[in-house]
């Protein structure tokens, strides 16, 4: 499985200058007016993992295949743009497509760089955004509802979720994100919540960009935001996207300096895959072999046979096993075979709860 971030805020806060950066694909126009993007750049990036390096020098595979995100870099958006100020919904269209959203938000002063609003507030332009996700969100459950309710004349299943549903819009227009809302045990709503892809539902992280001086201890104004992340139970990160930038122009040892020089130990891109892992519940295990190394992505608390169906479906309909061996208990043995020989290699079945950084061998029926 693979992560899709949408990167979305407000014109002029950073978002472009971030995607070139986190994506090294320095492809994505960045400059100083409203609506530069006007279509969403689309980028897959690998995953930083030293786990995976390690492996690779341990194994000395043919290949060597990381995780990957999926980052989509999307239009500023403004104020009506639920109801197509600006570039409108179809903006807002290409996050419904995303697992989670980075709303970067600008905590830096500069008067050379214009402010849609006029000023530096982190908290007023949450809101804004806010409100058009939600309104957008409105306006695409009313419209499920109205077909709901044509349905609910013949069916007292779509009676009982055209209810439920109108209950959802009651609490949208309260101002309350969807993902408030605790989902019944209603398959004709659950179908509906699915296609819907609500834009509130999605979990979020939110990113303070910063200048360079304030990347390693932050600023009053990412502190606010800071505050109320944790007051959502959000994600949250600071980052400085012209410094990661900059960046991308020198070697790893020289960016790892760089980095040093400015009171911090990772990069943008890291930071910012770490805690999307943390606020959408995922972990990593790998295969490790003469042909390729490889981490796959999960859901922490999946079993054996979900994490199997990962690498392909038949893997999880014809389990039998899995081969598992902790990651430090792989490092520390000479080879696999010394892992079997010191009794690390673990033979699970079905109901086992993959751990991150397990490396694993299924076997299964075709």
């Amino acid at each position: 499985m693979s992560l899709s971030i949408g990167i979305a805020g407000l014109p002029n806060v950073g978002k472009s200058t971030l995607f070139n950066a986190l994506t090294k694909a320095q492809n994505a126009q960045a400059a100083n007016y409203p609506f530069c993007t006007i279509e969403p750049n689309k980028a897959t990036v690998a995953v930083p993992d030293a786990r995976v390096d390690a492996l690779a020098a341990k194994v000395q595979p043919q290949k060597t295949i990381y995780a990957s995100v999926d980052f989509i870099d999307i239009a500023g958006l403004v104020r009506g743009a639920s109801k197509g100020e600006g570039l409108g919904n179809q903006f807002l269209g290409n996050i419904r497509e995303c697992a989670a959203i980075v709303h970067v938000v600008r905590c830096f002063e500069d008067d050379n760089i214009a402010h849609v609003d006029g000023s530096v507030n982190p908290l007023r332009d949450v809101e804004t955004i806010d409100t058009e996700l939600l309104l957008a969100d409105l306006q695409s459950v009313e419209r499920r509802l109205e077909k709901l309710r044509k349905m609910a004349k013949g069916s007292k299943e779509a009676k009982t979720a055209a209810d439920i549903l109108q209950g959802l819009r009651d609490m949208l227009n309260a101002g309350r994100a969807a993902r408030e809302f605790v989902l019944p045990d209603n398959e004709t709503f659950l179908d509906a919540w699915r296609e819907l892809g609500l834009l509130t539902a999605k979990p979020v992280i939110y990113c303070a960009n910063v200048d360079d001086a304030a990347v390693a201890e932050g600023n009053a104004q990412a502190t606010a935001l800071e505050s109320l992340a944790h007051e959502r139970q959000a994600g949250f990160a600071r980052i400085c996207a012209k410094l990661e930038e900059e960046l991308q122009g020198f070697s790893e040892e020289e960016q790892a300096e760089m980095l040093a020089s400015y009171g911090i130990d990772e990069s943008g891109l890291a930071r910012i895959i770490r805690v999307g892992y943390d606020t959408l519940g995922l972990c990593s295990y790998f295969t490790a072999g003469p042909d390729e190394v490889r981490a796959w992505t999960i859901h922490k608390g999946w079993k054996a046979p979900q994490a199997a169906g990962v690498i392909h479906t038949d893997f999880e309909r014809g389990f039998i096993r899995a081969e598992v061996i902790a990651y430090d208990e792989y490092m520390r043995h000479a080879s696999e075979a010394a892992c079997r020989a010191d009794g690390v290699l673990r033979a699970e079945g079905k109901d086992y709860v993959v751990n991150d950084g397990d490396v694993m061998h299924f076997l299964f029926n075709v």
